[in-house]
C-alpha cells in the first residue's frame, strides 16, 4: 500500500533551518510529481512546493520562495525540502503528498519556529 512518511521536523528559533524528508514506497514514485504542503490547527491545508517527477522543475509559494528548496532523489524514493531562514510563521504540520489536495498525504512532520 502507499506509504509516505515524513521526518525532519523539530523546534528551532527564527532565522534557522531544518530539512524535512519523506520517505515513499508503494507507489511509482519515480512517475509523478511530488508536493509538500503544510497546515496550522484550524486551518486548510497550504501548498507549499512541487517538483516533477525529473526533479527538473520545482515550484513554491510565495510565502516561502529563496528559503525553500525541495529536491528528491528517485533512486531511494525519497523527497525533501531543505528550510532556511525560517519565521515563525512557517510553523506548522508539514506533509508531503502525491497530490495538490493532500488526499495522499503522510502523517506529518510538526515545524515549530520561535522568534
Amino acid at each position: 500500500q502507499v506509504q509516505l512518511v515524513e521526518s525532519g521536523g523539530g523546534l528551532v528559533q527564527a532565522g534557522g533551518s531544518l530539512r524535512l524528508s519523506c520517505a515513499a514506497s508503494g507507489f511509482a514514485f519515480s512517475d509523478g510529481w511530488m508536493y509538500w504542503l503544510r497546515q496550522v490547527p484550524g486551518k486548510g491545508l497550504e501548498w507549499v512546493s512541487i517538483i516533477n517527477s525529473g526533479g527538473d522543475k520545482q515550484y513554491y509559494a510565495n510565502s516561502v520562495k529563496g528559503r525553500f528548496t525541495i529536491a528528491r532523489d528517485n533512486t531511494k524514493n525519497m523527497l525533501y525540502l531543505q528550510m532556511n531562514s525560517l519565521k515563525p510563521e512557517d510553523t506548522a504540520l508539514y506533509y508531503c503528498a502525491r497530490d495538490q489536495n493532500g488526499y495522499s498525504r503522510g502523517q506529518g512532520t510538526q515545524v515549530t519556529v520561535s522568534s
